[in-house]
């Protein structure tokens, strides 16, 4: 029996690009996918419980990754983080960031 691999994906509020990004892999077979964003007003907020969960963690910008290690040093130690270098200059299911979400993730799985 395979297990599945735990996708997280952050970005600041978890309101556009993150959740994108959970809506559009969450139906793919061998993955389970959450979001979150770093930021107080996020929608979902990232947690400790969320980092320890994911096997990969794919950031939309390198201040998410520097983030993630000033709050939870630990907990990331032994994650695999991927930053996918996508700006907060798209909306909620916009084509073009969806085009990026696709190919930034794609080298990162089998």
């Amino acid at each position: 029996m395979e297990t599945e691999t735990n996708l997280l994906f952050i970005c600041s509020r978890n309101l556009w690009r993150s959740r994108t990004a959970e809506d559009i892999f969450k139906n793919m077979p061998g993955y389970e996918v959450r979001s979150a964003g770093t930021q107080p007003s996020a929608r979902i907020r990232v947690t400790e419980g969320l980092i320890r969960w994911a096997d990969i963690i794919f950031v939309m910008e390198r201040k998410h990754r520097d983030i993630l290690q000033e709050r939870f040093p630990v907990a990331i130690e032994d994650r695999i983080i991927r930053c996918l270098n996508i700006p907060d200059e798209f909306q909620y299911m916009d084509p073009n960031l969806i085009d990026l979400l696709r190919a930034g993730v794609a080298e990162h799985l089998h």
